[in-house]
């Protein structure tokens, strides 16, 4: 990956990772990207699920959507994944932070129209939301298909940015402060499954779901 100057880490440059690992590690452990791209008017920003598969980030959307009729016609486009940790807490209201992984990616999608790549994309949308879970349900239909849009922009000019560790005024003055200073964790789990209201009352959870909750420590399974 090339660190240019427009995806090189300035503020923090110790932070900054240009390597592909580090870069698909982040993307493979987010859900939620937020799209900015200047349709000609006015700017937009916005928060999208997304697929990265084969070195490429995958967005979906009504063919209708003004954002994906934009962005397939070539509007550049700024995506950004972000995953917070922690809350980092100073002495100083000046060195508050958070730790958090996050990529950046600057680029142009395209409008995917091979059938094949299309399915892949949807089966890649389906599986990161929720593992195992596309051959659990439905795949789409011709109709679905034809109302979806897939777009797809290659990764190649992107930076990871990675802060890790506790505040940084552990040997500043303000340490002889006396406020607590540290880290805070955030810690996120899935809760007790709700069922659909008209899901028929015989029907169990299904396997992907139960898995899930298997491996989240805080999952309960009452199903």
């Amino acid at each position: 990956m090339k660190a240019n100057d427009r995806v090189r880490v300035r503020r923090g440059p110790a932070k900054g990772r240009y390597d592909r690992a580090s870069i698909d590690d982040v993307l493979g452990r987010g859900l939620v990207a937020h799209v900015a791209f200047f349709d000609g008017r006015s700017p937009y920003c916005i928060p999208m699920l997304y697929a990265h598969l084969g070195g490429k980030l995958y967005i979906h959307g009504s063919t209708a959507s003004r954002a994906i009729r934009a962005l397939a016609g070539g509007a550049a486009a700024c995506v950004t994944v972000t995953i917070v940790h922690a809350l980092v807490l100073a002495r100083s209201a000046f060195e508050h932070s958070a730790n958090y992984d996050s990529v950046m990616a600057f680029g142009t999608f395209e409008r995917i129209d091979d059938k094949a790549e299309r399915l892949a994309a949807f089966e890649a949308f389906t599986e990161k939301l929720l593992p195992g879970r596309w051959d659990e349900v439905r795949q789409p239909n011709a109709q679905e298909l034809k109302a979806t849009a897939i777009l797809a922009m290659e990764i190649d000019e992107a930076s990871a940015k990675i802060r890790t560790g506790p505040p940084d005024d552990d040997e500043s003055p303000d340490a002889e402060r006396e406020t607590w200073a540290g880290v805070v964790p955030i810690v996120s789990s899935f809760g007790t499954p709700v069922p659909s209201p008209g899901l028929r009352p015989d029907i169990p959870l299904s396997s992907s779901v139960r898995e899930l909750l298997r491996n989240d420590a805080s999952g309960q399974v009452d199903a």
